[in-house]
Order: C-alpha cells, then sequence, then structure tokens
C-alpha cells in the first residue's frame, strides 16, 4: 500500500509534478501511463524512496506491508550472494544467503557436534524451511517454464544471458518474492506472445497491490483496474482500465471544449452589452461596469481545455549514398566459453535493404548485432564495408552512451554545429529545455532511447544497425519511429519484437536465428516477431 501526501516534484526549472495526494490501496491493480518524458520513471523514483539530489521533492510516501520493485534495467551481478540466476531469485526471500549459512553450519557441526553447533545450524534450517526453502526448486521451475526460459540457464552467470533472458530472471525474482505490493516498471519488455499471456494471467491473480508502468497496452487493459495519468505536470485519475481510461479522458476532454466555448460566448455577449451602454445613461454606465466585474469573474474561472497529444513524428535526414553492397558477413561465429551461440552466419545487404534479424531469446540476435557494429569481436568470421560506408548502431542496453556526458554534449562531434541547432534536434525527439543539460543516468528508459535516435539523427550514417530501439518507447512514438525508418534511404539491419514497428520497417530479407538461415521477407515470418 502507498500513501502519498500532497507530493510535488520539480527538476530544475521544470515541474515534473504539481502537489497531488492519492493512495493505492490494498488489492489495487494501478497503471502509471503517460507519454515518454512525462516524468513517469521520476514520479516511481520517489514513490520507492529514492531522491536524486537534481530533484526537489515536496510532501511524504508511506509505504505499507513489503514492497517488491522490477526496476526498467538490471542490477550488474545481481542481488544474490552469487552472480547467477538462481541466487538472484532465492534473494527475494533471503533463501541465498540462508542457504550459504546452512552449508557453513553443517561443516562446523560435522567437525564439532556441539550444543551451540546443533543450535545453530537447526535455526537455521527452521528458517529455511518456514521461507520455503524445500519447495523453492518446484516453484522457481513453474516460474521459469510460465516465462519460457531454460532452466538451466539459472546456473549461468547473470552478465551472460541475453536482454530478453535477464528480464525473464527478474521477472521471476520480483514472482518469487510474493509481496505485498508489487511496482513493475516495463514489464513486458523483451517477452515473446506466449510469456506476455502468461504474465498477464499471473497479474491477474495476484492478491496484493500492482503499482505498473507499461506502454503495452494489453497488459494496462487486462491487469488494471485503475490509471494515473500525468502529463504537463498534472496527475490525473480514472477507474477502470487503460480503454475505459481513453473514454474518459476524450469525454472530459470534450465536456471541457463545450463548457470552454460556452463561457466565451458568455463573455463576447457582456462585452458587447457592456460596450452598448458607455456613455450613456449614468444608469447604464453603472450596468456597464457590473457587466465588465462579471466578464473578469467570469475569465478568471475560464475552463482550462485539455489540448489533444500532438502526433509523434520523428525524421532522419537523407542518407549520404553508399555503395551498392554497404555491408557482408562472412562465416561469423561466436562463443562465450564453451557455449556456441552462432556457428556460420552468412548474408549481404544491397543499398536500401531492411533486413530483419528473427530468433527466440538466447539464439545471438544482440551478440550478432555488436559483431557487426565492432563493438564484439567474433571468434571466427568477417564482416566487410563497401564504399562510402557509415555506420549507425542502436544497442539495446544504450551502451553507446556515455554516462560522464550531459544529453546535449552527446551530439559535439555531430554533423549539427551550433547549440540552437543541437537544441532543435533534441526538441524533434522529444528532449526538449532542460533535459539537454540532464545527464543520461536521470533519463527515463524511452528518453534514452530517443537519444540514441537523435544521436543517429545527427550524423552521416548510411548503415543502421538497431537492437530493440522500440524498448520503453510510448505507442504513438513506436509508430513515429517505424514510419522514420520506412520512409529513410538508408539500409537497415535491425532486431525488434514490436509487430506495429516491423510492419511500418516493411522488411526485404530476414535472418533467421538458430538457423542461421537468410531469405527474403515472407508475410509468414510477421508471426515470428512475437515469438521470442
Amino acid at each position: 500500500m502507498l500513501i502519498v501526501r500532497e507530493l510535488g516534484i520539480e527538476i530544475g526549472a521544470r515541474r515534473i509534478l504539481s502537489p497531488v495526494s492519492f493512495t493505492v490501496g490494498n488489492g489495487e491493480k494501478v497503471g502509471l501511463v503517460g507519454r515518454n518524458g512525462a516524468g513517469k520513471t521520476t514520479l516511481l523514483s520517489v514513490l520507492l524512496g529514492n531522491t536524486p539530489e537534481h530533484l526537489r521533492i515536496t510532501g511524504t510516501v508511506q509505504h505499507q506491508g513489503t514492497l517488491s520493485h522490477l526496476p526498467q534495467e538490471p542490477v550488474a551481478g545481481g542481488l544474490g550472494v552469487e552472480p547467477i540466476g538462481l541466487s538472484h531469485v532465492l534473494s527475494a526471500r533471503g533463501l541465498d544467503r540462508i542457504d550459504a549459512d546452512m552449508q557453513h553450519a553443517r561443516h562446523a557441526l560435522a567437525a564439532d557436534p556441539t550444543e551451540e553447533t546443533i543450535e545453530r545450524f537447526t535455526s537455521l534450517e527452521e528458517t529455511f524451511r518456514e521461507r520455503g526453502g524445500y519447495e523453492a526448486e518446484s516453484e522457481v521451475a513453474r516460474l521459469a517454464d510460465g516465462l519460457g526460459l531454460a532452466e538451466q540457464l539459472l546456473l549461468e552467470d547473470l552478465n551472460s544471458l541475453s536482454g530478453g533472458q535477464r528480464r525473464r530472471v527478474d521477472l521471476m525474482r520480483v514472482l518469487y518474492e510474493q509481496p505485498e505490493t508489487m511496482v513493475l516498471d516495463e514489464p513486458t519488455n523483451h517477452l515473446d506472445k506466449a510469456a506476455k499471456g502468461w504474465l498477464f494471467d499471473e497479474l491477474e491473480q495476484f492478491r496484493g497491490t500492482i503499482l505498473v508502468i507499461s506502454h503495452d497496452l494489453p497488459l494496462l487493459d487486462k491487469s488494471i483496474d485503475r490509471v494515473l495519468a500525468l502529463r504537463d505536470g498534472q496527475l490525473r485519475e480514472y477507474k477502470g482500465n487503460y480503454t475505459k481510461f481513453l473514454q474518459q479522458e476524450e469525454t472530459r476532454r470534450l465536456g471541457e471544449e463545450k463548457l470552454g466555448a460556452h463561457q466565451d460566448e458568455q463573455i463576447a455577449r457582456m462585452k458587447t452589452l457592456a460596450d452598448s451602454m458607455r456613455g450613456q445613461t449614468e444608469k447604464r454606465a453603472r450596468l456597464a461596469k457590473v457587466l465588465d466585474r462579471k466578464v473578469v469573474k467570469l475569465q478568471d474561472s475560464h475552463v482550462e481545455v485539455t489540448k489533444k497529444e500532438r502526433k509523434v513524428v520523428f525524421k532522419l535526414p537523407h542518407p549520404p549514398r553508399s555503395g551498392d553492397v554497404p555491408m557482408t558477413v562472412e562465416h561469423v561465429a561466436v562463443r562465450y566459453g564453451s557455449m556456441e551461440v552462432l556457428r556460420d552466419v552468412n548474408f549481404i545487404t544491397r543499398r536500401g535493404d531492411r533486413i530483419l534479424i528473427v530468433g527466440k531469446n538466447g539464439a545471438g540476435k544482440s551478440s550478432l548485432l555488436r559483431c557487426l557494429a565492432g563493438t564484439q569481436k567474433a571468434q571466427t568470421g568477417v564482416v566487410k564495408f563497401g564504399a562510402n560506408v557509415t555506420v549507425g548502431y542502436f544497442a539495446q542496453e544504450h551502451e553507446q552512451l556515455d554516462f560522464a556526458k550531459s544529453v546535449l554534449d552527446h551530439l559535439e562531434n555531430a554533423t549539427v554545429v551550433t547549440e540552437v541547432q543541437r537544441r532543435a534536434l533534441l526538441g524533434a525527439f522529444g528532449l526538449k529545455g532542460s533535459a539537454a543539460h540532464q545527464m543520461p543516468a536521470t533519463l527515463s528508459g524511452g528518453e534514452r532511447a530517443k537519444l540514441a535516435i537523435a544521436i543517429l539523427a545527427a550524423s552521416d550514417a548510411n548503415l543502421l544497425l538497431l537492437d530493440e530501439p522500440t524498448n520503453n518507447l510510448d505507442p504513438a512514438s513506436v509508430e513515429a519511429l517505424g514510419l522514420m525508418m520506412h520512409q529513410w534511404k538508408g539500409t537497415i539491419v535491425a532486431v525488434s519484437h514490436e509487430r506495429p514497428f516491423v510492419e511500418a520497417l516493411n522488411p526485404t530479407h530476414v535472418v533467421l536465428l538458430p538457423e542461421e538461415y537468410f531469405d527474403l521477407w515472407r508475410d509468414d515470418y510477421m508471426d515470428l516477431i512475437e515469438r521470442r
């Protein structure tokens, strides 16, 4: 349960949230919605008790009961005593530490069975049992199966897992903890259709409280019963799911327009009448002043009509012309220790191609893109670039961003020269005003994605390598990104699980993993997009 009283948030000269009070009660399932950059992630961090120095906070936030958080980005190495998935999941109930302590106590008991060592082991074993330690294997197996994660991957180093595999492990940890309140930040990122369906059912059956940020509309429709909508520093509350919220929002806006128009008519009528009375009799002059006061009063109480959210439009500059064959990939193989991810990948691009890499989590999609971008070295094989080729790379976890640089400084070596031009470019991608001086760590996931896209727009790239570019973007931005890429005249190699983006991209070819098969795009390949 969350109790919020007069909470206000400001960053620099920008007001993220005007003071507001609300409660997320026991058993409620609440969706926090808003466009990228509205401040959802900032608000969430404050609700969780994280108050960075760059924020000015007023009001109070109170938690009641146990709370678990699914962050947008994973914690490096996990939270367990070992940097493996199983330890990370078990740490949700402290079982990883208790199990390690039991091992030490067991050895101490075997070496010296005193009353003290017996009591120590017995106490730990009882705590282990009470927290469900002996049922942990079956519970973890059920969660892994539901989310489509191979159990053996839970014994692998977390840093060796793909983005999709790691997301599943983090979800398992939150679900395994069984808290009274779950706070979920984009829980469906990287999930395939089957895993999403399973998660929707889990959240629907969960008896505790849920606060979720998500741009996955089916999740918001099926799993929530209340919406908190953040826009222009105002937080509004709506009963019902996301579809109901959209209907209520439009009804309210139309009501405001109608009332505003009626008030405008009244003001115009009274002004006209007052003006007609001036300069006549003293009595009529007094009536004119009375009407003037009514006009002022009505103007002060005039309804502020909520504007429709503007359509999102992104634009990339026309790229320099590359050679007919921008890139050739020959016999690329990637291994991590004894695990072979890619064996023998071969394909060739032609200028203007849109090539989609398709495969389940862990099939090597991101590894292949990193090899193409030159940020990872393949064990064997070669990537050759043609004449006049400049590569632009969008990394899934935004590794291309420098967290020691401000947003504006990321464009210092770009084709845009002046600060005015750079600010205009950032603004075109939704990073306006004071956001230009923020550091990447203070941006939301969606804003970081937009910064990465702005960097591409400021370059001379004519070959784009895109790894899940739609993660954390709101639906309007996903649509805008797909349309932008469709209209762009360069060459694209992309990984995406977002069907609307792929449909807008209109691929020409596909690389199927783990089959390592290169083929012309066919419509039936679309069914594989959400099967990750």
